[in-house]
Protein backbone atom coordinates (compact mmCIF):
# COMPACT_ATOMS: atom_id res chain seq x y z
CA UNK A 1 0.00 0.00 0.00
CA UNK A 2 1.26 3.47 -0.92
CA UNK A 3 0.20 6.01 1.67
CA UNK A 4 -0.84 9.54 0.68
CA UNK A 5 1.24 12.44 1.95
CA UNK A 6 -1.37 13.10 4.64
CA UNK A 7 -3.25 9.90 5.56
CA UNK A 8 -5.43 11.81 8.01
CA UNK A 9 -6.95 13.87 5.19
CA UNK A 10 -8.80 10.98 3.57
CA UNK A 11 -11.53 8.50 4.41
CA UNK A 12 -10.36 4.91 4.21
CA UNK A 13 -12.75 2.65 2.27
CA UNK A 14 -12.79 -1.05 3.12
CA UNK A 15 -14.56 -3.28 0.62
CA UNK A 16 -14.20 -6.83 -0.65
CA UNK A 17 -14.22 -7.30 -4.42
CA UNK A 18 -16.36 -10.43 -4.51
CA UNK A 19 -19.99 -10.18 -3.40
CA UNK A 20 -19.87 -13.87 -2.47
CA UNK A 21 -16.69 -13.52 -0.44
CA UNK A 22 -16.54 -14.98 3.03
CA UNK A 23 -17.30 -12.78 5.99
CA UNK A 24 -13.70 -13.00 7.21
CA UNK A 25 -12.39 -10.94 4.31
CA UNK A 26 -13.61 -7.64 5.72
CA UNK A 27 -12.00 -8.60 9.03
CA UNK A 28 -8.73 -9.12 7.16
CA UNK A 29 -9.05 -5.68 5.58
CA UNK A 30 -9.44 -4.07 8.98
CA UNK A 31 -6.37 -5.95 10.16
CA UNK A 32 -4.40 -4.76 7.12
CA UNK A 33 -5.41 -1.15 7.77
CA UNK A 34 -4.25 -1.45 11.37
CA UNK A 35 -0.92 -2.85 10.25
CA UNK A 36 -0.15 -0.50 7.37
CA UNK A 37 -1.58 2.90 8.33
CA UNK A 38 -0.44 4.88 11.37
CA UNK A 39 -3.24 4.55 13.91
CA UNK A 40 -3.34 8.23 14.79
CA UNK A 41 -4.07 9.18 11.15
CA UNK A 42 -7.24 7.10 10.79
CA UNK A 43 -9.96 9.75 10.96
CA UNK A 44 -12.76 8.36 8.76
CA UNK A 45 -13.86 4.90 7.65
CA UNK A 46 -16.27 3.82 4.93
CA UNK A 47 -17.32 0.17 4.89
CA UNK A 48 -18.55 -1.01 1.51
CA UNK A 49 -19.29 -4.56 0.33
CA UNK A 50 -18.38 -7.10 3.00
CA UNK A 51 -19.55 -10.28 1.25
CA UNK A 52 -23.01 -11.80 1.52
CA UNK A 53 -24.31 -8.42 2.66
CA UNK A 54 -27.92 -9.52 2.27
CA UNK A 55 -27.42 -12.67 4.36
CA UNK A 56 -24.87 -11.84 7.05
CA UNK A 57 -24.68 -8.83 9.33
CA UNK A 58 -21.86 -6.40 8.73
CA UNK A 59 -19.21 -7.38 11.29
CA UNK A 60 -18.39 -4.37 13.47
CA UNK A 61 -16.39 -6.37 16.04
CA UNK A 62 -13.08 -5.75 14.19
CA UNK A 63 -13.78 -2.00 14.33
CA UNK A 64 -14.53 -2.21 18.04
CA UNK A 65 -11.31 -4.13 18.64
CA UNK A 66 -9.33 -1.35 16.95
CA UNK A 67 -10.81 1.39 19.14
CA UNK A 68 -7.82 1.49 21.47
CA UNK A 69 -5.58 2.38 18.52
CA UNK A 70 -7.91 4.52 16.38
CA UNK A 71 -8.37 7.23 18.97
CA UNK A 72 -8.63 9.88 16.25
CA UNK A 73 -11.52 8.23 14.40
CA UNK A 74 -14.28 10.77 13.92
CA UNK A 75 -16.47 9.46 11.09
CA UNK A 76 -17.87 6.03 10.16
CA UNK A 77 -20.18 5.08 7.27
CA UNK A 78 -21.52 1.53 7.48
CA UNK A 79 -22.74 -0.23 4.31
CA UNK A 80 -21.94 2.29 1.59
CA UNK A 81 -23.30 0.12 -1.23
CA UNK A 82 -25.21 1.06 -4.36
CA UNK A 83 -28.39 -0.72 -5.42
CA UNK A 84 -26.39 -2.56 -8.12
CA UNK A 85 -24.47 -4.22 -5.29
CA UNK A 86 -27.39 -4.80 -2.93
CA UNK A 87 -30.85 -3.29 -2.51
CA UNK A 88 -30.95 -0.97 0.49
CA UNK A 89 -33.60 -3.00 2.33
CA UNK A 90 -31.57 -6.20 1.98
CA UNK A 91 -28.51 -4.80 3.75
CA UNK A 92 -28.08 -6.67 7.02
CA UNK A 93 -26.78 -5.32 10.32
CA UNK A 94 -26.73 -6.31 13.96
CA UNK A 95 -26.47 -4.32 17.18
CA UNK A 96 -24.40 -1.19 16.55
CA UNK A 97 -24.46 0.07 20.15
CA UNK A 98 -21.00 -1.32 20.83
CA UNK A 99 -19.47 0.80 18.08
CA UNK A 100 -20.70 4.01 19.70
CA UNK A 101 -19.56 2.82 23.13
CA UNK A 102 -16.09 2.00 21.81
CA UNK A 103 -15.57 5.41 20.19
CA UNK A 104 -16.65 8.16 22.60
CA UNK A 105 -15.05 10.80 20.36
CA UNK A 106 -16.87 9.72 17.20
CA UNK A 107 -18.62 12.68 15.60
CA UNK A 108 -20.41 11.22 12.57
CA UNK A 109 -22.14 7.85 12.17
CA UNK A 110 -24.06 6.99 9.03
CA UNK A 111 -25.75 3.64 8.48
CA UNK A 112 -27.32 2.43 5.24
CA UNK A 113 -29.84 -0.41 5.44
CA UNK A 114 -31.69 -1.70 8.47
CA UNK A 115 -32.43 -5.41 8.18
CA UNK A 116 -31.65 -6.81 11.63
CA UNK A 117 -30.48 -3.41 12.86
CA UNK A 118 -30.53 -2.88 16.61
CA UNK A 119 -29.57 -0.07 18.94
CA UNK A 120 -29.76 0.31 22.70
CA UNK A 121 -30.16 3.71 24.41
CA UNK A 122 -26.73 5.17 25.11
CA UNK A 123 -25.10 8.39 26.26
CA UNK A 124 -22.55 9.67 23.77
CA UNK A 125 -21.07 13.13 24.24
CA UNK A 126 -19.13 13.38 20.96
CA UNK A 127 -21.66 12.50 18.27
CA UNK A 128 -22.71 15.46 16.11
CA UNK A 129 -24.42 13.67 13.21
CA UNK A 130 -26.43 10.44 13.18
CA UNK A 131 -28.01 9.22 9.94
CA UNK A 132 -30.00 6.09 9.10
CA UNK A 133 -30.67 5.64 5.38
CA UNK A 134 -33.26 2.89 5.02
CA UNK A 135 -36.24 1.64 3.12
CA UNK A 136 -37.72 0.65 6.46
CA UNK A 137 -36.36 1.64 9.89
CA UNK A 138 -37.42 -0.65 12.77
CA UNK A 139 -39.52 0.94 15.49
CA UNK A 140 -37.10 -0.32 18.12
CA UNK A 141 -34.28 1.71 16.62
CA UNK A 142 -36.46 4.82 16.43
CA UNK A 143 -37.42 4.47 20.09
CA UNK A 144 -33.81 3.83 21.09
CA UNK A 145 -32.61 7.00 19.37
CA UNK A 146 -35.26 8.95 21.25
CA UNK A 147 -34.08 7.42 24.53
CA UNK A 148 -30.40 8.23 23.91
CA UNK A 149 -28.60 11.09 25.62
CA UNK A 150 -26.74 12.86 22.79
CA UNK A 151 -25.86 16.34 24.06
CA UNK A 152 -23.72 17.32 21.04
CA UNK A 153 -25.96 15.95 18.27
CA UNK A 154 -26.60 18.67 15.72
CA UNK A 155 -28.13 16.61 12.90
CA UNK A 156 -30.39 13.55 12.96
CA UNK A 157 -31.69 11.82 9.83
CA UNK A 158 -34.23 9.02 10.11
CA UNK A 159 -35.42 7.45 6.85
CA UNK A 160 -38.52 5.77 8.27
CA UNK A 161 -39.53 3.89 5.14
CA UNK A 162 -42.31 1.43 4.56
CA UNK A 163 -43.84 -1.30 6.68
CA UNK A 164 -43.33 -3.97 4.02
CA UNK A 165 -39.58 -3.28 4.20
CA UNK A 166 -39.37 -3.27 8.01
CA UNK A 167 -40.40 0.33 8.67
CA UNK A 168 -42.91 -0.45 11.39
CA UNK A 169 -42.47 2.74 13.43
CA UNK A 170 -45.52 4.83 14.28
CA UNK A 171 -45.64 8.54 15.01
CA UNK A 172 -45.84 7.58 18.70
CA UNK A 173 -42.46 5.86 18.40
CA UNK A 174 -40.98 9.26 17.48
CA UNK A 175 -42.09 10.78 20.79
CA UNK A 176 -38.64 10.63 22.37
CA UNK A 177 -36.99 12.30 19.40
CA UNK A 178 -39.70 14.95 19.05
CA UNK A 179 -39.52 15.79 22.75
CA UNK A 180 -35.90 16.82 22.22
CA UNK A 181 -35.11 15.82 25.81
CA UNK A 182 -31.88 14.02 25.00
CA UNK A 183 -31.02 16.21 22.01
CA UNK A 184 -30.39 19.73 23.33
CA UNK A 185 -28.10 20.74 20.42
CA UNK A 186 -30.31 19.41 17.61
CA UNK A 187 -30.76 21.88 14.77
CA UNK A 188 -31.44 19.64 11.74
CA UNK A 189 -34.08 16.93 11.96
CA UNK A 190 -35.16 14.62 9.15
CA UNK A 191 -38.06 12.25 9.71
CA UNK A 192 -38.34 11.46 6.05
CA UNK A 193 -38.97 8.78 3.42
CA UNK A 194 -42.01 7.95 5.52
CA UNK A 195 -45.05 5.95 4.55
CA UNK A 196 -46.66 7.57 7.61
CA UNK A 197 -45.72 11.09 6.50
CA UNK A 198 -49.11 12.60 7.38
CA UNK A 199 -48.98 11.21 10.91
CA UNK A 200 -45.38 12.43 11.29
CA UNK A 201 -46.40 15.91 10.13
CA UNK A 202 -49.24 15.99 12.67
CA UNK A 203 -46.84 14.95 15.46
CA UNK A 204 -44.25 17.52 14.40
CA UNK A 205 -46.92 20.24 14.51
CA UNK A 206 -46.84 20.19 18.31
CA UNK A 207 -43.38 18.75 18.95
CA UNK A 208 -41.27 20.51 21.63
CA UNK A 209 -38.07 20.05 19.59
CA UNK A 210 -39.28 22.13 16.63
CA UNK A 211 -38.66 25.68 17.96
CA UNK A 212 -34.93 25.01 18.20
CA UNK A 213 -34.61 23.59 14.67
CA UNK A 214 -33.09 25.36 11.70
CA UNK A 215 -33.90 22.63 9.18
CA UNK A 216 -36.94 20.35 9.17
CA UNK A 217 -36.97 17.58 6.58
CA UNK A 218 -40.19 15.65 5.92
CA UNK A 219 -39.26 14.84 2.33
CA UNK A 220 -39.24 11.64 0.25
CA UNK A 221 -42.48 10.37 1.75
CA UNK A 222 -46.22 10.27 1.17
CA UNK A 223 -47.19 13.70 2.47
CA UNK A 224 -50.73 14.62 1.36
CA UNK A 225 -53.11 17.53 1.91
CA UNK A 226 -54.00 16.10 5.33
CA UNK A 227 -50.43 16.23 6.57
CA UNK A 228 -49.74 19.67 5.14
CA UNK A 229 -52.87 21.09 6.77
CA UNK A 230 -51.85 19.63 10.13
CA UNK A 231 -48.38 21.11 9.77
CA UNK A 232 -49.70 24.57 8.99
CA UNK A 233 -52.28 24.42 11.79
CA UNK A 234 -49.61 23.67 14.37
CA UNK A 235 -46.88 25.75 15.95
CA UNK A 236 -45.14 28.47 13.91
CA UNK A 237 -42.47 27.33 11.49
CA UNK A 238 -41.36 30.75 10.30
CA UNK A 239 -38.13 30.50 12.32
CA UNK A 240 -36.86 27.70 10.07
CA UNK A 241 -34.14 28.36 7.53
CA UNK A 242 -35.35 25.45 5.40
CA UNK A 243 -38.34 23.12 5.19
CA UNK A 244 -37.77 20.17 2.88
CA UNK A 245 -40.95 18.55 1.53
CA UNK A 246 -39.70 17.32 -1.82
CA UNK A 247 -41.32 14.15 -3.19
CA UNK A 248 -44.85 14.85 -1.95
CA UNK A 249 -48.49 14.33 -2.94
CA UNK A 250 -49.74 17.90 -2.56
CA UNK A 251 -51.86 19.77 -5.03
CA UNK A 252 -50.45 22.92 -6.59
CA UNK A 253 -52.86 24.95 -4.48
CA UNK A 254 -51.73 23.37 -1.23
CA UNK A 255 -48.08 23.69 -2.16
CA UNK A 256 -48.65 27.40 -2.80
CA UNK A 257 -50.37 27.73 0.58
CA UNK A 258 -47.38 26.22 2.36
CA UNK A 259 -44.99 28.65 0.67
CA UNK A 260 -47.26 31.62 1.39
CA UNK A 261 -47.53 30.69 5.06
CA UNK A 262 -43.75 30.61 5.52
CA UNK A 263 -42.25 33.84 4.20
CA UNK A 264 -38.47 33.83 4.49
CA UNK A 265 -38.27 30.04 4.74
CA UNK A 266 -36.68 28.10 1.89
CA UNK A 267 -39.36 25.52 1.14
CA UNK A 268 -38.45 22.64 -1.17
CA UNK A 269 -41.57 21.32 -2.89
CA UNK A 270 -39.87 19.72 -5.87
CA UNK A 271 -40.78 16.33 -7.31
CA UNK A 272 -44.56 16.40 -6.87
CA UNK A 273 -46.10 12.94 -7.14
CA UNK A 274 -49.46 11.62 -8.31
CA UNK A 275 -51.00 8.66 -6.51
CA UNK A 276 -51.41 5.45 -8.50
CA UNK A 277 -54.97 4.22 -8.77
CA UNK A 278 -55.89 0.56 -9.15
CA UNK A 279 -59.45 -0.71 -8.86
CA UNK A 280 -60.54 2.45 -7.10
CA UNK A 281 -57.74 2.39 -4.52
CA UNK A 282 -55.04 5.07 -4.35
CA UNK A 283 -51.45 4.02 -3.68
CA UNK A 284 -48.75 6.31 -2.33
CA UNK A 285 -45.06 5.43 -2.36
CA UNK A 286 -41.96 6.62 -0.55
CA UNK A 287 -38.99 7.62 -2.66
CA UNK A 288 -36.83 4.79 -1.29
CA UNK A 289 -38.22 1.32 -0.61
CA UNK A 290 -36.57 -1.91 -1.63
Amino acid sequence: MTLPDDPSAIAWRLEVEDHDAGIDEITDLVAALREQVPADTVRALVIGEWGESYERALPIEPLIEAAGEWTGLRGVFLADLTYEQCEISWLTHGDITGLLAAYPSLEVLRVRGAQGLRLEPIRHTGLRELRFETGGLPAGVVRAVGACDLPALHRLDLWLGRKDYGGDASAEDLAGVLSGAGLPALRHLAACNAEIADAVAAAVATAPVVPRLEVLDLSMGTLTEEGAKALLAGQPLTHLARLDLHHHYLSEEMAASVVAALPGVRVDLADAQIADEHDGTLYYYTEVGE
